[in-house]
């Protein structure tokens, strides 16, 4: 195996000195994100990534697979790496993909990057994860953020709740619902609120958190916290839709969901992304960890929002 060529050490580097840096799935959405803020800032970039497939022919950013039982393969696709940003995770399970899984995976992609010599990791978690939690989401979440702790790997944890920006898919599919059904259901009052940030302020803050020398954990939200209702009224007026927001029992909503699901072929909302949110957990008092606005990049992207349906299901499996 080859040995790891010398690289900048993370309390000296800035986030524009050249050198090797790897992101997880640099062809989805918040790896996109992070590749394309490196390349801009004159890293070189390495995905790992479960679909090469994906890689434009003319992409910059060299791709390795990222295959969880192939140990060895991941230490050399890591090495020479300053950094490692992290993205991986499952929103859902699904067949033989599961939470526990995943956890299990990214312990696997942490002892590989050690072995690889990779000097700092940034890790994107979610907001209020607990060990303890009876939902499998959160609960894995932070199993992972503890075996990252117990790596020796200096590391920064960023704790996002919702994305906006780019192609991300919860704002398109929340306007493509408003503009294609006359009807739009909100479980329970929908007082609960939201702190979502920009995909490329999310990016930023990686590279900033990448460039620090010490161990550290973020809420990484943005400047506004509408409550959900909110928020649906604002995309409704975004996008023009004249449809109806009704308020359906709590427990009522991921059943409609599900059915929902069944016409499109997807995973709408499922019961734990409800009853967290209705829970106040995509919420956070922390200070604005982004600058870009929602509901300012709602008016000035509104247009384009909900033409066409983002189908997680097809995106990852």
């Amino acid at each position: 195996m080859n040995t790891p060529t010398p690289s900048i050490a993370p309390e000296t580097r800035r986030a524009d000195d050249t050198g090797l840096d790897v992101v997880t799935g640099a062809f989805s959405y918040s790896g996109r994100a992070i590749a394309d803020a490196l390349l801009r800032s004159g890293r070189e970039v390495r995905t790992v990534t479960g679909h090469p497939e994906r890689a434009p022919k003319d992409s910059p950013i060299a791709v390795a697979p990222l295959d969880f039982d192939d140990q060895l393969g991941l230490v050399a696709s890591l090495e020479g790496a300053t950094t490692l940003y992290n993205t991986y995770w499952v929103r859902f399970s699904h067949k033989r993909v599961t939470h526990d899984l995943a956890v299990a995976n990214s312990r696997t992609l942490f002892e590989a990057a050690k072995r690889a010599g990779v000097q700092r990791i940034v890790h994107t978690s979610i907001l209020h994860p607990c060990a303890a939690s009876p939902w499998p989401y959160f609960r894995g979440k932070a199993l992972v953020e503890r075996a990252l702790a117990e790596s020796g790997i200096s590391y920064a944890v960023l704790r996002p709740a919702i994305f906006f920006g780019g192609e991300g898919v919860l704002i398109n599919n929340i306007a493509w619902l408003l503009r294609h059904l006359p009807v739009f259901m909100v479980g329970g009052r929908g007082d609960y609120r939201i702190r979502a940030i920009h995909i490329d302020d999310m990016a930023q803050l990686c590279l900033a958190k990448a460039a620090e020398r010490h161990d550290s954990v973020t809420d990484a939200v943005g400047p506004e916290r509408p409550t959900f209702n909110e928020l649906i009224a604002s995309v409704r007026d975004a996008v023009g839709s004249r449809a109806r927001i009704l308020h359906v029992p709590g427990a009522v909503l991921p059943v409609l969901s599900s059915m929902l699901g069944l016409v499109l072929r997807d995973v709408v909302l499922t019961r734990e992304e409800y009853q967290t949110m209705a829970q106040g957990m995509a919420d956070s008092d922390a200070p604005a960890a982004g600058s870009i606005a929602l509901s300012t990049w709602l008016t000035e992207h509104g247009s384009e929002l909900g033409h066409h349906y983002a189908n997680e299901l097809q995106r990852h499996f």
